[in-house]
C-alpha cells in the first residue's frame, strides 16, 4: 500500500504533527502507567483500523518489555486473564470512548465508575486525553493510508 500523502514532508502536516506529538508527550509524562498507555493506544488503534499505529504501539510496547501474550490478547481482553482489573477498566473506557458513534449516550456511567475505582483524576485526564489523541492519530493515518510494518521502536522519539 502506498500513502496518499507524504505527511512527513508536508510543511502543514509538520506543524500539525509537532503540536499533537507535544500533546502526546504530556500523556507519556503523566502518572498513567506506561503499560496502560500502550495497551489503550493499541486497542483504540485496532478499533479504528489503523495499521500504522497498531504496528507502532505493538513494537514500542514489546521494546518496553511488554510480553507477547498480552499484546496478542488486547483485541480479546474481555476473555483474557492476563490483564489487571485497572487495565481492564482502562481498555473498557478506551472501547466506549473510541466507539462513541456506535452507542447511544457515549461512555456509560458504569464504565466511568469502574475507571474511577482504579485511577485518580490526573490519571483519568491522561487516559481520556490518550483516547482522544489516538482518535486523531488514527484518523490521520487511515485517511492518508499510511502503510504499516516498517516502524522501528522509538522511531519518533
Amino acid at each position: 500500500m502506498d500513502a496518499r500523502l507524504n505527511v512527513f514532508e508536508s510543511p502543514i502536516a509538520g506543524k500539525f504533527l509537532k503540536h499533537i506529538v507535544s500533546a502526546s508527550k504530556v500523556i507519556v509524562d503523566s502518572p498513567l502507567p506506561a503499560a496502560t498507555q500502550q495497551l489503550v493506544a493499541l486497542r483504540a488503534s485496532q478499533i479504528n483500523g489503523c495499521g500504522f499505529c497498531v504496528d507502532m504501539h505493538t513494537k514500542d510496547a514489546a521494546a518496553a518489555g511488554e510480553i507477547s501474550v498480552r499484546l496478542n490478547l488486547v483485541a480479546a481482553w474481555r476473555e483474557a486473564t492476563v490483564f489487571t482489573e485497572a487495565e481492564r477498566a482502562a481498555l473498557e473506557l478506551a472501547e466506549e470512548g473510541t466507539r462513541i458513534a456506535d452507542g447511544a449516550g457515549g461512555v456509560t456511567d458504569e464504565v466511568w465508575a469502574r475507571a474511577t475505582e482504579h485511577y485518580d483524576e490526573e490519571q483519568l485526564i491522561a487516559l481520556v486525553s490518550l483516547i482522544a489523541l489516538m482518535g486523531t492519530f488514527n484518523r490521520l493515518n487511515v485517511i492518508t493510508r499510511q502503510p504499516a510494518g516498517d516502524y522501528q521502536p522509538g522511531q519518533f522519539g
